[in-house]
This record gives structure tokens, sequence and C-alpha cells, in this order.
């Protein structure tokens, strides 16, 4: 220095180190936790996950034996009466004998009902799958047997039969497989999906209305299974597949169970903005978002259950789209575009 001191060595940070002192870095730090909340699932997501759960082996072991214990005692118990009233009162007994009866018969009535049900449902499902090998092979005599049983299954309906009298006419100017699908989908399958398309906007509409203006604990919830339920069996009898009780359970089982599997069941706020405006749930009330919602899963499960109980892939015609479907169930409740 100037004055000819001698500069302080110690002058400057002071550094103490700490032995016991983890050393953190960028890439050791815990990471900033995300302070938005969660969406809660809606009341679909929760109803087809719950529908779609499978159960148990104890659990279906237990509802077998508990059904084959009640049928066993309420045979048992109307033997007993009926015998009884025989041995009091003749009269009494044989009526409450041809009762009875009746009421047997009724049961057997409706057991060939569902079992005619599931042989129709089956049909379809092996008329897709031939449809889908017929097409990979390009095999026209594979694809004439699939077109016969499509034919088949819709000669006697009224609302196809103009297409079918076209595909009388042009099915033996097509020379290979790919064609001749198309046709028979382009002649009966496409009014098909027009009619099947309306009944899942009709319950994607119900459901998104009921979820924003009613205030009851779980009628959303209870209003999405039965519109569910409803559409399902509906959009299975508009293909042919007509089924029952049991059928009815067992294509939405078929159904969820697809959508739960492959993730499909998760409605995201990226769907809803495309349909809204984007951010909609921060946008609107939280009974009109989870109305949207719950109206897309609707759609959704729709869109599947079309393609499970379609006989024919969609090949010459276009496969519907959940955001096109949504916005056009909800135009004018929510504000929703008209997409395609």
């Amino acid at each position: 220095m100037s004055d000819g001191q001698t500069p302080n060595p110690k002058r400057g940070p002071v550094l103490i180190e700490l032995d016991e002192a983890p050393k953190q870095t960028p890439s050791t730090a815990e990471p900033v936790p995300d302070l938005t909340p969660l969406r809660a699932p809606s009341a679909m997501e929760r109803a087809a996950v719950f529908a779609a759960r499978k159960p148990s082996i104890l659990a279906r072991w237990f509802w077998r034996l508990l059904l084959a214990v009640v049928a066993f005692v309420v045979t048992l118990a109307s033997y007993d009466f009926v015998a009884g009233l025989i041995a009091r009162n003749p009269i009494l007994g044989y009526s409450a004998l041809a009762l009875t009866g009746a009421f047997v018969l009724v049961l057997l009535a409706i057991a060939i009902k569902e079992l005619a049900a599931f042989a129709r449902l089956k049909r379809i499902d092996t008329l897709h799958v031939a449809a889908v090998k017929a097409a990979d092979m390009q095999d026209i005599k594979a694809a004439r047997v699939v077109t016969d049983k499509l034919q088949s299954i819709y000669k006697a309906r009224k609302d196809v039969s103009w297409g079918n009298d076209r595909f009388n006419e042009r099915k033996d100017e097509v020379f290979d497989a790919d064609g001749l699908l198309q046709l028979a989908e382009t002649e009966f399958l496409v009014p098909l999906d027009a009619a099947a398309r309306r009944e899942v906007e009709a319950a994607a509409r119900q459901v998104a209305t009921v979820t924003a203006l009613v205030p009851i604990a779980l009628a959303d919830v209870v209003t999405a299974l039965t519109a569910n339920l409803r559409m399902i069996r509906r959009i299975a009898e508009i293909y042919g597949g007509r089924s029952g009780t049991l059928g009815s359970w067992r294509v939405t089982r078929s159904v969820l169970t697809h959508l739960v599997a492959t993730g499909a069941v998760a409605v995201g706020d990226d769907l809803i903005g495309s349909l809204a405006g984007g951010g909609v749930l921060a946008k609107v009330s939280r009974r009109f978002g989870e109305g949207v919602v719950n109206g897309a899963l609707t759609a959704r499960v729709g869109v599947a259950a079309i393609e499970v109980c379609r006989p024919l892939p969609f090949v010459a015609a276009k496969k519907p789209s959940v955001s096109g479907t949504v916005s056009r169930a909800l135009a004018g409740l929510f504000g929703g575009g008209g997409q395609a």
C-alpha cells in the first residue's frame, strides 16, 4: 500500500465449513410443491370405475352360494306351503299350485329371453371379428359370408330396407373384400350410426344438465349410471343386439372396463377447454364445471359403446369424435361450439 503497511490477510469474506450439513444442489434439492389443487374425480369417473371393478373370486362365490341358498329355501317353503294348503283345502291348494306354476313359467320365459339376448350379442361380436379377419386376409368369400349374415340381421328392419335394396343391386359388382365390406358398411350402418350418435348426445345433455342444475347429493351419480345404462342398451338395440337386463349389464361392463383399462375414463381440462373456450373449471361455477365433465365422460362412454356394439369396424364411415359429440350435445347449455 502507499503508506507502507502490509495488507491484512484476514480482510474479506469468511467461510465456515460445517461437516454435518449436507450439500444441496439444484439436482439434489426437493422439487417445488405444486400448489394447484387437483381436480376431484367427477361423478361419472367414480361411477365408471365402480361399475368396471371386477369382483374377487371370493365375492363371486359368495353371491353364487347366497343365490343358491335363497332359491333352495324359497323352493322348499313354496312346496311346504302348497302341500299343506292342499291337505287343508284342496281348492285353495290347487289354486296356489296353478299360480306357482304360472310364476315358474314366467321365470323360464325371462331366462329364455336373456339367453336369446346373449346369443344376439355373441353373434354381433363374432360378426365383427370375422369382418376384421376377412379384410386383413383379403378373402372375398369370407367377406360375402359376413355380408350375408349382416343382411340376415337387418332383413326385417324397415329403417335400413332402402340400404338393403341398394346393397343387393351393387354387391355383385364388387370383387374384393374391402370394397364389399365398405359397401355393406355404407348402406347398412351409416343410418344406424346417426341414430346412435343422437342417443349419445341426448344422454350427455341429460347428465350435464342434471349435474349442473340439481344440487342434491348423489343425484349426479344416480343420473350418470341410469343414463349411461339406458344409452348403452339403446345403442345395442340400434345395431341389432337387443339385450335383456343381464345382457345390458354385460355390454356396459365390457365398455366401462375397456375405458378404465385404457385410461380413457378420465377427462382433463384440456378437453373441456377445447369445448368451452379454455379454463372452464376456473371460470364457471363448480356445478357447471362438473356438468361439462360428466357430459364429456358420458359421450366418451357412448362412443366406446358404438365401437363395441357395431357389427363392422369403422372403415368407410368416419368414427364419431368425443369432442364433436359433446359440442353438439352441450350446444346452448354451456356455450359449446359446433365442431364436427
